[in-house]
């Protein structure tokens, strides 16, 4: 730190691993610098949960292994975010590309789930270990909700306000942090027969974009699959991994791979500029639960065109990030997914050219 420079804020971490080989290594690498400050190592789901409630000032993060003695990790994330709701970066050397498990701890409430694999604990000053330290000073800083099983899943309203009349040719989703379990509650409220082929990017550690295809597909009613070039059909396709997703002039898929410069990729303002151009007033946006702004840009450009535009709303989201700039990009409607779902399961399809 340079004379002048403000000293960060202290980032407070709990461990939880019952490995005391990797539980040593992860604190070392983590207190490396000196704004990341490890309060506690624990080697049980149990022991972390009654620390937690031990601890004078709470965790601003934790880690959590899947693997462990007696309740596993997974367990463990549910029953912390329904009592005393903190951001969990879970951390296993079990979950192997496209776990299944990985994304049921997303869907507990686990805002983000990395393989011991992908970070080499023996050289803490290394390009990977920073890079995790930011992501460990980014997530912590995240405001969390308690109990999201239960919240976005909640009673809603019935109303539709006029939706029924609109009709739509393609809907485009996207979502970060907290996304996989918001996806799957829109979904879940759209029926299995809806003609409107909906577009989703779903920002997500490298890796398990197939697991989430194959984990929504048994989670909703609709058929779920992996987007790839060609005509566009009813369904939900899921943007694949390193590429944008996007509609072309001929409303059709198209993938598009090429370093243009977006922060994400896939993008969702890609997607929804995109549907905005080619769909313009049969176009409906839907931003969902993350951290930053993606999506809020191509969320205003269908707005302009006149489609549907709605953001999830502040009460049901893991991080309002997202959602909040959507608002102000001009999101017409607010809602708690459940309620997005029904929305969109009352749009009339309109024709689309294959």
């Amino acid at each position: 730190m340079t004379a002048g420079d403000a000293p960060r804020e202290i980032r407070r971490v709990l461990i939880c691993e019952d490995s005391p080989t990797y539980a040593a290594g992860l604190s070392r690498l983590l207190s490396r610098e000196h704004d990341i400050e490890v309060v506690g190592v624990c080697s049980s789901a149990e022991e972390a949960i009654a620390r937690v409630a031990e601890l004078a000032v709470k965790p601003d993060l934790m880690t959590m292994d899947l693997e462990l003695p007696g309740m596993s990790g997974g367990e463990a994330i549910e029953q912390i975010m329904s009592v005393q709701p903190m951001p969990i970066l879970v951390l296993s050397g079990s979950v192997s590309r496209g776990s299944e498990r990985a994304l049921e701890t997303l869907g507990a409430g686990a805002l983000e789930v990395l393989s011991k694999d992908a970070l080499d604990l023996r050289d803490p000053d290394g390009v990977d270990a920073r890079a995790f330290r930011r992501r460990v000073r980014l997530l912590s800083g995240v405001r969390v909700v308690r109990h999201p099983r239960a919240r976005l899943n909640g009673h809603v309203r019935a109303s539709t306000g006029g939706a029924s009349a609109r009709r739509t040719s393609v809907v485009g989703i996207c979502a970060s942090a907290g996304g996989p379990h918001a996806v799957a509650a829109v979904l879940a409220a759209v029926p299995a027969d809806f003609k409107v082929p909906i577009l989703i990017v779903q920002h997500i550690t490298t890796g398990f974009v197939e697991g989430l295809v194959h984990w929504l597909d048994g989670q909703v009613p609709l058929t779920v699959r992996l987007a790839a070039p060609g005509p566009i059909q009813p369904g939900v396709w899921v943007a694949p991994e390193g590429a944008h997703l996007l509609l072309d002039g001929r409303k059709r898929l198209a993938l598009d791979d090429r370093d243009d410069g977006e922060k994400h990729r896939p993008s969702g303002n890609v997607l929804l500029r995109s549907i905005a151009e080619h769909a313009g007033a049969e176009a409906a946006a839907v931003v969902l639960t993350g951290m930053g702004r993606d999506g809020a840009e191509g969320l205003g450009a269908v707005q302009r065109a006149g489609g549907l535009t709605i953001a999830q709303d502040e009460a049901t989201s893991t991080v309002f990030g997202m959602p909040k700039a959507a608002a102000e990009c001009g999101a017409a409607l607010v809602l708690p997914p459940a309620e997005i779902g029904r929305r969109l399961s009352v749009l009339r399809p309109a024709e689309v050219s294959t």
